[in-house]
């Protein structure tokens, strides 16, 4: 695959398009179909303006599940860059695209989802001014996996092996790094937002944005309650 204007920064973000009944399944007892795609999109739109807060000069990408190429720009806007996940699990995919990334000159590669609202802007810029120095940042999700992985350069060790999915993706991950003697460091240790219980999150986070912002998207969560 060939990028176009891809800065030595770049960062790449997995989601999934909205199609109702095919995200946040296990949302949907509570938010139903609909609700829990609505709330993909608004996770997405949310990370996506986290980054496009970045001062340093990124190119950010979009690697996407469903939809299409022409589904995801009017979505989302063509100022990005968009492809495919592609094949295979979830190692497969984040290696191919930081492949993909390192052998289109990138000098580091920060990869995100949209699960975890709470990585903002801040924690994005912690994760690049660490790949100043190290060659692996994680940043800890609290189930035991990682809701962003940084590297500035490929080492496809990381993603082979790995019980996706587990509470043993992070701690796999950093075995395999001691044995290759990768250096590496932490960000914050956050929350995913994957289940009924995590919803409080997105509503915290909402919290801190426009009151217009919160009041429109806290509207899903409370129909959801009284549906």
């Amino acid at each position: 695959m060939t990028l176009i204007h891809l800065a030595t920064q770049h960062l790449i973000i997995f989601t999934r398009y909205p199609e109702p009944g095919k995200t946040k399944t296990r949302l949907i007892p509570v938010l139903r179909s609909v609700g829990a795609a609505d709330l993909q999109r608004q996770m997405t739109e949310y990370t996506i303006s986290q980054a496009r807060r970045l001062q340093n000069d990124i190119s950010i990408e979009v690697r996407f599940v469903g939809g299409n190429l022409q589904l995801m720009r009017d979505w989302l806007g063509s100022d990005l860059l968009y492809q495919a996940q592609g094949e295979g699990d979830l190692g497969i995919r984040m290696a191919r695209s930081l492949a993909d990334a390192f052998e289109n000159h990138a000098t580091q590669v920060v990869i995100i989802g949209t699960d975890c609202p709470e990585a903002k802007t801040h924690i994005l810029a912690q994760a690049s001014a660490h790949l100043q120095t190290f060659d692996l940042v994680l940043g800890p999700a609290i189930d035991g996996g990682y809701y962003l992985i940084g590297l500035r350069r490929f080492i496809p060790e990381l993603f082979i092996n790995i019980n996706w999915g587990t509470d043993q993706v992070l701690q796999q991950t950093i075995d395999i790094a001691k044995k290759l003697n990768v250096s590496y460091i932490y960000l914050p240790t956050l929350s995913d937002i994957d289940r009924p219980e995590d919803l409080q999150i997105w509503e915290r986070v909402l919290k801190t944005e426009s009151k217009d912002d919160y009041t429109k998207q806290r509207s899903i969560i409370d129909k959801a309650s009284f549906d």
